[in-house]
């Protein structure tokens, strides 16, 4: 009987032939089972299918199904596919190098069993297993292990990564991006993050135009810090509710509304209608009253000048008065306040802006102290700038009709309200 050869050709002779070549086959045979043990052969693809050919009887590439080892290489231009015979039945460790971006299909070369693709760019190796598992439609499997992690496109874990005490580090100075899909978010579940190589400048920054955004609880009943981007952005820290801005336990101050008292000893009646100032005794060694006088028939003035602060918006201000009656009368005292401002080199003589009335009742008894309300705004004429002197002046429209006060407005003070746009003078 002659000899016959196995799916991966190697001979199986037969009691009494081959007489004298028995050494030469069994070597040859035994050739052939150290390279389908871990043999390496490249086979170059460049056709739609490529078989892989089955040389029996011989070691070597050209027995290219009888190596453990396999690597695709050549170009390809189209979808291509690489087929074993019905009857093989081992495992591969295969390498797509394959030039192109097309997919790589191996298979068994007939019948409808499962086979194990290369998607499109992947240049990865996979192990395989032909099972020759039917005799017309046998299965080729892919066992989803890796001879190297490098080689699979899209590695997937099967359950947590224990690093078991070590790190994640790259090479050749590249950075590790963690990019979670679509909306996904990074979390880092770990009461402390550390950022920043030992003893060395760390910096926390965005990727891109974005701004930077802290918030604690995902954001839910909680104050930003909020880093805008661009040239010349600004930092916005916004608590929650009615929260404050802290630093070292003490409430930061902010810019926003802030307030100038002046007292009636700083200002003074103009020349024309001036209230007349005056000084009341309450008990001797008590609190005594330094005021200005307004009368109850007739309009009169009083005036005070400051150099606004530089911090000011430059935009309007509210007010409110600070008074004491002269009698025990319960009407209403209209007080009002008006402003112009006046550059550097400009002169004074300029009309004061609209005066805002502001309306508050007698309280039924001489020497208490009666604060008004806050006004509305009251703008200031004359186009204000940085470095103005501001003239105010304080007028009791006595002749009126809603001024119904019989006796003296004494003034007391005027509580100016302005709204700074930066957080110092500077």
């Amino acid at each position: 009987m002659a000899s016959n050869y196995t799916a991966l050709g190697i001979q199986l002779m037969t009691t009494g032939e081959k007489a004298g070549t028995w050494g030469t086959l069994t070597n040859t045979n035994w050739d052939i089972i150290e390279q389908i043990a871990g043999g390496y052969v490249s086979i170059a693809i460049t056709s739609t299918p490529t078989t892989l050919a089955v040389a029996d009887g011989t070691s070597g590439d050209t027995n290219q199904v009888a190596h453990r080892v396999i690597e695709f290489t050549g170009s390809i231009g189209e979808n291509t596919v690489v087929t074993i015979p019905l009857d093989v039945q081992t495992f591969y460790i295969i390498k797509n190098s394959s030039s192109g971006a097309y997919t790589v299909e191996f298979k068994y070369v007939t019948g409808s069993g499962s086979s194990v693709t290369w998607a499109t760019g992947d240049k990865g190796t996979k192990l395989i297993y032909a099972t020759a598992n039917d005799g017309t439609n046998p299965d080729i499997v892919d066992t989803g292990f890796m001879a190297n992690l490098v080689d699979d496109t899209s590695p997937q874990l099967g359950g947590n990564l224990d690093t078991n005490g070590s790190d994640i580090v790259s090479t050749g100075g590249a950075h590790i991006d963690i990019i979670p899909d679509t909306t996904g978010n990074v979390n880092l579940g770990a009461d402390t993050v550390q950022v920043g190589d030992n003893n060395a400048n760390a910096t926390v920054t965005t990727q891109g135009t974005g701004d930077l955004i802290l918030n604690t609880n995902n954001g839910t009943n909680s104050g930003t810090i909020t880093i805008a981007d661009g040239v010349d952005g600004n930092i916005n820290i916004a608590p929650n509710g009615s929260g404050e801005v802290q630093a070292g336990g003490s409430v930061v101050k902010n810019a926003g509304t802030e307030t100038i008292f002046i007292p009636a000893q700083a200002m003074f009646g103009p020349t024309t209608n001036g209230a007349e100032a005056a000084a009341v005794e309450t008990t001797a060694t008590r609190p005594e009253l330094k005021v200005l006088d307004f009368d109850a028939s007739t309009a009169e003035y009083a005036q005070f000048s400051i150099a606004m602060p530089k911090s000011w918006n430059l935009g309007t201000v509210t007010f409110q008065a600070f008074w004491s009656p002269s009698n025990t009368d319960t009407g209403n005292a209209l007080i009002g306040l008006q402003g112009v401002g006046v550059a550097n080199d400009d002169t004074s003589d300029i009309a004061f802006g609209t005066a805002i009335d502001v309306t508050d009742a007698g309280g039924g008894a001489v020497e208490d102290v009666l604060v008004s309300p806050v006004s509305a705004a009251v703008t200031i004429a004359g186009t204000p700038a940085d470095d103005d002197y501001t003239y105010f002046q304080v007028v009791r429209n006595a002749t009126a009709g809603g001024d119904t006060f019989t006796g003296d407005v004494r003034l007391l003070g005027i509580k100016l309200f302005y709204t700074t746009d930066a957080a110092n003078d500077g």
